[in-house]
């Protein structure tokens, strides 16, 4: 499964926002830290407000804060508003009807994309904080030693 590059921003600013819900978090401060055009993730935040999952502050100090619950919010929960799971586009063209090559490779990539469902699905914003902390640890203690 890949996934597209607005999912990805939902995903990083999700993740930003979840790791200090207390503070209000400029888009274009996301904006710059992913080398994004604040325009391009002013739509994707519209997306996220409008679930709920992070509210816009208007007025100094303002910006986005997270609403959610990052103990009970997926991946799968930000993943599903920006990815459509529908037939692949050789699925849809099979116009000559499926061999069995047609039908053994679309069986097992249908259960790849499965497996990843059910991995993001499984995944936590507060376990993905997690190990974004300790990969931050890990780096940090390498950069010392």
């Amino acid at each position: 499964m890949r996934l597209q590059k607005n999912t990805l921003l939902a995903l990083y600013s999700v993740l930003e926002f979840a790791s200090e819900p207390a503070r209000h978090i400029a888009a274009a401060e996301i904006a710059d830290k992913y080398g994004v055009s604040p325009h391009h993730l002013a739509k994707v935040l519209a997306e996220l407000a409008r679930t709920g999952m992070v509210e816009s502050v208007r007025g100094a100090g303002g910006g986005y804060q997270f609403t959610g619950n990052a103990r009970r919010l997926t991946l799968m929960d930000i993943i599903q508003l920006f990815e459509e799971f529908a037939p692949s586009a050789a699925e849809r063209e099979m116009s000559r009807g499926p061999t069995p090559v047609d039908l053994a490779l679309g069986a097992v990539l249908s259960e790849i994309d499965e497996n990843a469902k059910a991995t993001f699905s499984s995944i936590t914003l507060a376990t993905m904080l997690r190990l974004i902390e300790r990969q931050q640890a890990r780096a940090a203690g390498a950069a010392k030693g």
